[in-house]
């Protein structure tokens, strides 16, 4: 009888430990998703898979297969990485402003999202302060949020892999970045 005592009384703390330690990332994560301007809730690498509707680039100026060079910081790591194109496709660009879906802080003139991972979008391109649902989950919360168009940009999307500048990171397909965010390597 004192042994089952024992035993039951190690697998209880046992169990509350390992409540606790679970308890303990779940606020770490939650903490982690709030931190929206920097962008650290953003999902780095993303599938090859695109938004339906989206149409190949036909003359892009950054063929797939080709280097360049990142010029946009949307990320820490972004700004003189070297890319490799694995997608062009034209389309409109939107920088938007919403309250992610958990709540917290607004974020705003984020960049980009384009007119096929907005519901409902059609083929015009949306004008500055309307209001969207966003089908794209670049980042946590932003999938299903209400967001504000800020500004557009009918262009040249890419896809591309590159290879991070602080902790050589390997993110693939990272979606998107314009023309005018590249340079020729």
């Amino acid at each position: 009888m004192t042994m089952k005592k024992i035993v039951i009384g190690i697998v209880t703390l046992a169990t509350a430990f390992t409540l606790s330690a679970c308890a303990s990332d779940e606020k770490e994560t939650s903490t982690h998703d709030n931190m929206e301007m920097d962008h650290s809730g953003m999902n780095h690498s993303s599938t090859s898979e695109v938004p339906e509707g989206l149409k190949v680039a036909d003359n892009p100026t950054y063929e797939v297969g080709s280097q360049a060079i990142l010029e946009t910081d949307h990320m820490e790591g972004m700004k003189g990485a070297d890319a490799t194109i694995v997608g062009a496709y034209d389309t409109t660009a939107y920088v938007i402003s919403y309250t992610p879906t958990w709540g917290g802080e607004r974020v705003e003139n984020h960049k980009w999202v384009i007119q096929e991972e907005i519901k409902d979008a059609g083929d015009q391109t949306l004008a500055p302060g309307a209001k969207v649902i966003i089908e794209a989950d670049h980042m946590s919360g932003m999938k299903g949020a209400t967001a504000k168009i800020d500004s557009a940009e009918p262009t040249t999307v890419y896809k591309v892999d590159y290879t991070s500048t602080t902790g050589g990171e390997l993110v693939k397909n990272h979606k998107w970045v314009t023309e005018s965010e590249l340079t020729v390597k």
